[in-house]
């Protein structure tokens, strides 16, 4: 059961790692277009994020371009008020990675209380150890 409960823990910090770093590498590529003036004139379809290679092994490339449109639809509102945010975007990114140190940190403190949740319920109780008196004769 403690094997299962960390392949699983496992499996969801590396979905969730893949999910941030994506979300980051998305995010400097839209601050760059940003920065650049072509996000705020509609000219960023015109040029497409440049997919990871580490991306196009696991996802399909229409799936990430799906995904790009999404986020660069959320972008256009930072576009439109981005003298606002001009020293906010940069720190957008670590706080990125620090948000997923946190979530990490939950779910291993999580998965450590269970495995020593598992741990506690399965543990056998001591033996006593034989007396060492003779039996009472009547």
């Amino acid at each position: 059961m403690k094997t299962l409960l960390w392949a699983f823990t496992a499996l969801i910090a590396t979905a969730w790692t893949g999910a941030v770093a994506l979300a980051v590498q998305l995010t400097e590529w839209a601050i760059a277009e940003l920065g650049s003036g072509r996000l705020t004139n509609g000219a960023w379809g015109q040029d497409p994020w440049p997919a990871p290679a580490w991306l196009t092994l696991w996802v399909d490339p229409a799936a990430v371009q799906a995904l790009q449109a999404a986020w660069l639809a959320g972008w256009s509102w930072v576009a439109e008020h981005a003298p606002r945010f001009t020293g906010v975007l940069d720190w957008l990114p670590p706080l990125m990675w620090a948000v997923w140190g946190l979530v990490v940190l939950c779910l291993l403190s999580v998965a450590g209380l269970l495995h020593w949740l598992f741990n506690r319920g399965t543990s056998t109780p001591p033996t006593q150890p034989p007396s060492h008196r003779a039996p009472l004769l009547s």
